[in-house]
């Protein structure tokens, strides 16, 4: 798509708000999606600005690198180290070794991430961890609407609360001693976290407390073994998505942590979280992030398997579900327009607490919480709102027994599958992971250049298309996403228009992007099988 093009398209979509009566405008947030389009998050009511300011807003310096422009002439100016700087600004890497700096017994090589932003704050958050008292590695995507605060508080908490619910009963009552004794409490897991990743250290201590009323709980349960890792899951997610709501209604210490348990309540997130032990995945899902493995078959050809099932308005099972958990009389409005209550395309996640609390409930809380509206929490109970809750953040979890020609998993929030198939994104690790293991031309101080050398190495780089620039697998990936053409070749005219979008119309044309991407180490998995 070139310049001329895109600033078109973009002129053209400031036009088409829908107008209602009042100088009211009606914005939603959309991702075009298999030709259509989709409502993600919540609409608001808001004054109908002028075509000159949305015009005037395009152009202004809203963020770095963004140009002051006029319609007859709409300028992209970013250089290719401008685009790499915004791309790779999200980077997160890790490889993992043991104590003698080897990859030995891992399954887990190592991973790479990286996050790009459409919203302001991203509602996009991520987490990766090491289990410390248990084997295994923790992976998750969070994919939050209506606001940031739910995602980001799912992801500060739900990995400890899986790593709680795999804990044993002696390793728990040690905890709990320690606790009474006022003693530090042994960390659970090592966390890999990107300096950006930062949480809500004000309500840190109610986060503990409520985790600690979780492990109690699992100690009263008196039971010996504890849960399996899929019962682990379920259940971490569950509790967490009821400590949230109940957060939202107890009193709290002040002003503050209460706006905050206030917001992640009535914000939501979906979830996605890989656990890796060994040869042993286990995948839990919630809402609309994707999970997919990457194969590699002996004849060297690569297939895609699907991890997870999209929890959404457009999945047939889930539409059976909840009709099948809702009168009858319901069935012609539990979803309008595509979206649960006319409302949301997920249909499980966290928060949302406007989907799952009565009506009220939801009066009682919001009454005694001040100004609502400087807290950016909706209040609107939508028509046909008879038996919530409607939603729910119940995951459904998925067992794979890792082989050796699983190679790579991809765990991304739909801000990636909106833009790329499944089968495209394999096809763009793969290159790129056959493109770091070719042959490195050799140095002058070695050996002569031979120019037929480097020439067949350019000839194999054109074949395979354009050579990648990113050592990272997740910034590869987000760049296609964003600025693929229609021959599915990076345009770099495009990616820097994408890139420059303002914030008032980033998101019109794309989501977040969230995308951890975790390699898988071959030889230990084929040690496992060959050792049984």
């Amino acid at each position: 798509m070139s310049v001329r093009t895109l600033s078109s398209w973009i002129l053209r979509s400031t036009r088409n708000n829908i107008v209602l009566g009042g100088n009211k405008c009606l914005y939603s947030a959309y991702t075009p999606n298999r030709n259509k389009t989709k409502c993600k998050f919540f609409s608001r009511m808001l004054p109908c600005p002028p075509v000159s300011y949305i015009l005037d807003s395009i152009f202004s310096l809203r963020k770095a690198f963004r140009h002051t422009s006029t319609e007859e002439h709409f300028s992209f100016q970013l250089s290719p180290l401008q685009i790499n700087e915004i791309l790779r600004a999200g980077e997160l890497s890790h490889k993992i070794l043991d104590v003698n700096g080897k990859n030995a017994n891992s399954s887990v090589l190592r991973f790479e991430s990286n996050q790009l932003a459409s919203n302001t704050p991203v509602e996009d958050h991520r987490s990766a961890a090491t289990c410390l008292q248990t084997q295994g590695m923790m992976f998750g995507i969070f994919d939050g609407h209506a606001g940031s605060a739910c995602a980001q508080a799912v992801s500060e908490r739900l990995l400890h609360y899986i790593a709680v619910s795999l804990l044993s009963r002696q390793t728990l009552e040690e905890m709990e001693l320690a606790v009474e004794s006022m003693k530090p409490v042994q960390p659970i897991l090592q966390l890999h976290k990107h300096p950006n990743d930062v949480g809500y250290p004000e309500i840190t201590s109610q986060y503990f407390e409520s985790l600690r009323v979780y492990w109690q709980h699992l100690l009263d349960l008196d039971t010996e073994p504890g849960l399996n890792l899929e019962e682990a899951m379920v259940s971490a997610f569950k509790r967490l998505d009821s400590d949230i709501s109940l957060e939202a209604q107890a009193p709290q210490e002040s002003e503050l942590m209460r706006n905050i348990a206030l917001q992640v309540a009535f914000s939501g997130a979906t979830a996605c979280v890989a656990h890796i032990d060994g040869v042993h995945l286990h995948v839990a899902s919630a809402g609309d992030c994707r999970a997919i493995l990457g194969v590699q078959e002996e004849d060297g050809t690569w297939s895609t398997l699907p991890l997870t099932r999209d929890h959404n308005a457009f999945d047939e099972f889930e539409i059976r579900r909840l009709r099948g958990e809702h009168p009858e009389y319901e069935d012609k409005t539990l979803f309008v327009n595509d979206r649960l209550l006319g409302i949301l395309v997920p249909t499980r996640a966290f928060g949302d607490v406007q989907l799952k609390w009565s009506k009220e409930l939801q009066h009682s809380v919001l009454e005694n919480c001040g100004d609502v509206e400087a807290l950016n929490i909706l209040q609107y109970v939508p028509p046909n709102y008879h038996t919530p809750p409607y939603l729910t953040a119940e995951p459904e979890v998925t067992y794979h027994k890792l082989r050796s020609k699983d190679k790579f998993l991809v765990i991304a929030s739909d801000g990636l599958w909106d833009l790329l198939s499944n089968e495209k994104v394999v096809q763009l690790v793969a290159g790129h992971l056959t493109e770091l293991n070719m042959p490195k031309p050799r140095l002058a101080f070695e050996e002569p250049v031979n120019l037929g050398y480097m020439h067949s190495l350019l000839l194999q780089r054109k074949n395979r298309g354009i050579a990648s620039l990113d050592q990272n697998v997740a910034t590869h990936l987000i760049r296609h996403a964003i600025g693929s053409n229609e021959y599915g070749e990076v345009d770099q005219e495009k990616l820097a228009a994408m890139l420059t979008l303002p914030e008032d119309l980033s998101r019109t044309y794309r989501d977040d992007i969230t995308v951890t991407v975790v390699y898988f180490n071959s030889d230990t998995i084929e040690n496992y099988y060959r050792n049984k």
